[in-house]
């Protein structure tokens, strides 16, 4: 393979909201505890399927912090907001503060939007409804625009609409846009929301849901996907940059490809020709031989026609070059959170990132025996059903790649490789015992406050391995600061998570503030 080894790319910050599941750590919970987020749509939803993934809360939004009266907000379609949300979110994982001036990075926006549900609604209202910000409100552009301007970013600015592999098309698009220089750092990423009645009346008319609302994906029961909603994205910045700048890298972007072709049988019939052509194009932008390649997350739909041709066009690639390599890992974040479609793609990345960057793979939900049409063996695969450390690699990095499809033939294929080694930092210590710090917490408002004390109070439960003095550190010089603040004094973690406690419940420990 002639390798070409673009421009590494390297994932700095993770931001998602997905059904059953808030932030990028409570989507690693649901993935690594193995759980079917599908469910019965709640009473309160007038429109979506009558089964499927579900986030709640997709009315709620806080508008003046993102520079937005309440009128325009209640004329702004929900994923707006929910962008708005991901990509503030997002650039705090990163550890960036938005600061708009000459001074600031070039940032770009590439996100992936299919639906235009809440344009249907408007529709439905009739144009007594219609104001002066229903223009702003339903633009498909906008979602990508708003997150530009709501927070200063003066790079490129685009929403993407491939069909279902929007949003892995838009980080394709973003990696190429860093390679090119003409953005510093890039948000990229999706969002789909499921609010209208017509959009679930034509996926059903298509034909292509299960009855049943469970996605069998590679199984003999595949019957159809099941709808899914929510949204993720990742800050992305060149690796040598990230190294640089001593940021926490999740996972590296070698390379990737976006190609088109429909079957013979028609426009939304899938090509494996299409799709091995593409994995094998990414593969050789990365540098990489497949049978370096340990686990590929599948687009997996649980369709009849869609995985046995998933399945041969993996097998073709991958299948010959095995060797004593053992079968290809595959699976797929559809059997836990249904199917995203705009936003599905992104949602692959982020579970293949995370399971990179913990070096563990997850189970793929709902696979018994395999479709009689997808001979596993013979294709050198098999489909993960339990969590299990990371495949032997053979003395080469941890690989692994992401395959996202559009109902017309739009492919995309993404190479990840685990993050360069960092070197350790040590918590601070003073006379040989740990500092005494002050954590600062930050927002626009007391309950506000509270909630951020709250968040912090579970990351630091969730992740033990964070130090006091780097939590403090974050605090002050990655994150905004908001009029209304705390500084919560520690010098364990222990004796931090008292005082945050504290301080969602309304009270100050001893030697904290509160202003």
């Amino acid at each position: 393979m002639a390798e070409v080894c673009l421009q590494r790319i390297a994932i700095i910050g993770i931001a998602a909201r997905m059904p059953r599941s808030e932030g990028r750590e409570g989507l690693w919970g649901l993935l690594s505890e193995g759980i079917d987020a599908i469910r019965p749509r709640d009473v309160g939803r007038p429109f979506g399927p009558d089964r499927g993934g579900f986030v709640d809360d997709v009315d709620a939004f806080d508008p003046e912090f993102f520079g937005m009266t309440p009128r325009e907000a209640a004329q702004a379609d929900p994923q707006q907001r929910l962008a708005l949300e991901l990509a503030w979110e997002g650039l705090e994982d990163a550890g960036i503060v938005p600061a708009p001036g000459a001074g600031a990075p070039r940032a770009g926006v590439f996100l992936g939007v299919m639906a235009s549900d809440y344009a249907d609604l408007v529709a439905m209202a009739g144009t007594e409804g219609v104001t002066r910000h229903t223009l702003t409100g339903v633009g498909r552009s906008i979602v990508a625009n708003r997150i530009s301007y709501s927070l200063g970013l003066s790079g490129p600015s685009l929403t993407v609409d491939s069909g279902q592999s929007s949003s892995l098309v838009a980080v394709h698009l973003a990696c190429e846009s860093l390679r090119r220089g003409e953005s510093e750092i890039a948000l990229a990423g999706g969002v789909h929301l499921n609010v209208s009645p017509l959009s679930s009346k034509v996926v059903d008319s298509a034909g292509a849901l299960s009855p049943d609302g469970t996605s069998y994906v590679f199984d003999e029961r595949a019957n159809g996907y099941v709808r899914g909603e929510g949204g993720g994205l990742v800050v992305l910045k060149p690796l040598a940059r990230a190294v640089e700048d001593g940021d926490h890298v999740y996972a590296v972007i070698g390379g990737s490809a976006v190609g088109t072709g429909s079957g013979e049988g028609g426009l939304t019939v899938p090509s494996a020709d299409t799709q091995a052509r593409t994995i094998t194009e990414a593969l050789a932008n990365a540098g990489t031989d497949p049978s370096r390649v340990q686990y590929v997350e599948l687009h997996g739909t649980g369709t009849r026609v869609g995985d046995p041709v998933e399945a041969q066009a993996l097998g073709a690639v991958f299948g010959a070059s095995r060797g004593t390599a053992g079968p290809l890992a595959v699976g797929s974040v559809k059997t836990n959170i249904g199917h995203l479609e705009g936003a599905a793609g992104i949602a692959g990345l982020i579970k293949a990132a995370l399971c990179v960057d913990r070096r563990e793979l997850v189970p793929s939900l709902h696979f018994s025996r395999p479709n009689p049409l997808i001979p596993l063996g013979e294709l050198g695969l098999r489909v993960v059903t339990e969590n299990e450390p990371w495949p032997a690699t053979g003395g080469g990095p941890v690989t692994a790649g992401v395959t996202s499809l559009g109902i017309g033939g739009s492919c995309c294929h993404v190479v990840l490789t685990a993050a360069p080694a960092a070197e350790p930092v040590g918590e601070a210590v003073a006379g040989g015992a740990p500092a005494v710090v002050p954590v600062v917490v930050s927002a626009k408002s007391p309950e506000a406050l509270a909630g951020q004390a709250e968040r912090l109070r579970s990351l630091l439960l969730s992740r033990p391995e964070l130090g006091v003095a780097d939590v403090a550190f974050s605090g002050v010089v990655s994150r905004a600061q908001f009029e209304r603040r705390a500084a919560v004094v520690a010098s364990d973690r222990d004796g931090l998570v008292a005082a945050l406690q504290k301080l969602v419940d309304g009270r100050t420990a001893v030697g904290s503030v509160v202003g």
